[in-house]
């Protein structure tokens, strides 16, 4: 049967979509309802000061898989074409994934949700369930999935249709002699917000104030465009509801896959990870959207911090809230010492395993006090004191001071006084850079802009600017839209043709 082995754990891995660390009752936001993952939190441990590697989606769920940075893996930006069809690109093509690993150990691995990582119709090696997003967002009725092999729409709110699929993905495999492994990863709380939710969730937030959600001016370097900046004013309310109402319909959905566990008797044998895939501002900081909320790309902590919880009854500490600093490329190792999996990696991988943290043991093991992202040409190293976001070639750069200014108002760069600060940041964060980048895939000269990738980094790129000049309005950041009437489900028709490739390889 699944394993009943709390050593040699099973591991459901749960990803949410867009879901800021604020965006979470047990974090301290009174307004948004999340029982289900507050008593998660409650069971098991509760993380702060959480980090995804890079603010937009792609790049961060490749990231978690593989324990690399974008400039290494080759992910730099939301993958716009080659999600399926004759001209699929598989992005992680030739890259050991902590599922890889996993499998090699006995672990029988399943996929229901999204993957946006390009060639979504293939299932990935290994796998014995892969039902998949055909790209990486869309309406949340009669969503575009992939379901033995073939495209189809799928009837149904897509947030109760994933958790369906993973129920029963548990019932099966509690019958196999074998732990699992499953990605559950959802499109919720990602736009299409306004009628687009169950009313028992709307109606939640019918007379919520929203505090939690400034309705600040517009930001500089919002990329909306004034017509969408009026139209996110005028549609704030409605906006707000219906991101909200995913939040809480996706909590719901997800203790029905605990339940589905406590039903089997797996709940003690099984790791149980939520997550964030990167973060999310909605009025915060005068933008809505996330990293590309911004051009040029932004790390504000409302982009780069996610909410992260961890369970395991018996072996992960209950109520614990962890302040540590903490990073997506720490998942990889962290999952492999936790289910007691050894690897090691024909190279320096930047993660630090925080198992010791789940462990509870004194001092957490060895969990890192520095953190870095980044975002195409964009980087960012954080500690708990400062943060420094650099800009190839030619900035703009911040400085911020976080004990003073926890807000990230006011940019120091240019202030003698942390003169001292700012040159061992930038020494720090070019030194990490070299260490861990490859130079095929270094994101610095890659002309990433936010406004999707087209195909493998190491191709040259035009693979990022095709889009830069005449897509400023970027899709994924245009979150009005009339409900999932424009999505990814089919992709736009590249301006030029896109890269050849033979089963996702050069």
């Amino acid at each position: 049967m699944a394993s009943r082995d709390p050593a040699r754990p099973n591991v459901l891995f749960i990803l949410s979509d867009d879901q800021g660390a604020w965006a979470l009752g047990c974090a301290g936001n009174d307004e948004i309802r999340t029982p289900v993952l507050d008593g998660l939190a409650a069971r098991g441990m509760r993380f702060d000061n959480f980090f995804c590697v890079s603010p937009v989606c792609s790049p961060a769920r490749a990231s978690l898989l593989t324990g690399d940075i974008p400039s290494r893996h080759g992910v730099h930006d939301w993958i716009r074409v080659g999600s399926v069809g004759p001209q699929r690109v598989d992005y992680l093509a030739g890259q050991t994934l902590v599922t890889d690993v996993l499998a090699g150990r006995g672990y029988r691995c399943g996929l229901v949700g999204k993957w946006h990582l390009g060639a979504s119709d293939v299932p990935r090696p290994n796998f014995v369930t892969w039902f998949a997003h055909q790209s990486g967002m869309g309406p949340y009725h009669d969503a575009p999935m992939v379901e033995d092999g073939k495209l189809v729409k799928v009837p149904g709110y897509i947030t109760d249709v994933l958790a369906d699929r993973a129920s029963a993905f548990v019932h099966e495999e509690a019958s196999q002699d074998a732990p699992f492994w499953l990605s559950l990863c959802f499109t919720a709380p990602h736009y299409p917000w306004i009628d687009c939710h169950p009313e028992a969730f709307t109606r939640l937030y019918r007379d919520c104030a929203f505090a939690s959600c400034p309705d600040e001016p517009p930001h500089p370097w919002f990329t909306g465009g004034k017509a969408a900046i009026e139209k996110g004013k005028r549609d704030r309310r409605e906006s707000l509801v219906g991101y909200f109402a995913a939040v809480s319909a996706m909590d719901a959905a997800i203790g029905r896959v605990l339940a589905a566990l406590d039903a089997e008797g797996l709940a003690e044998s099984t790791l149980v990870v939520f997550m964030g895939d990167n973060g999310m501002n909605l009025g915060h900081h005068g933008i809505w959207g996330k990293g590309n909320g911004t051009r040029p790309q932004n790390m504000y902590d409302t982009s780069v911090k996610v909410p992260c919880i961890v369970a395991q009854p018996g072996r992960v500490p209950a109520g614990v809230v962890s302040d540590a600093l903490l990073s997506g490329y720490d998942v990889f190792p962290t999952i492999l010492e936790h289910v007691g999996v050894d690897h090691v990696s024909p190279r320096a991988k930047p993660g630090t395993s925080f198992a010791g943290l789940l462990a509870g043991r004194p001092g957490g093991g060895d969990a890192p006090i520095v953190v870095f992202d980044e975002y195409g040409p964009v980087r960012m190293v954080r500690t708990r004191e400062w943060k420094y976001v650099h800009r190839h070639p030619d900035g703009p750069h911040e400085l911020f001071d976080l004990v003073a200014d926890p807000g990230e108002r006011a940019n120091r760069v240019d202030d003698p006084a942390a003169a001292a600060t700012l040159a061992t940041m930038r020494g720090e964060l070019a030194a990490w850079f070299d260490r861990y980048a490859e130079r095929s895939r270094d994101g610095r000269d890659k002309g990433v802009t936010g406004c999707g990738q087209l195909g493998l980094s190491e191709r040259g790129d035009a693979t990022h600017r095709m889009f830069a000049d005449t897509h400023l309005v970027g899709a994924d950041w245009d979150l009005w839209v009339d409900n999932g009437e424009r999505s990814h489900a089919s992709e736009p028709a590249p301006v030029a043709p896109v890269l050849e490739t033979d089963g996702g390889k050069p």
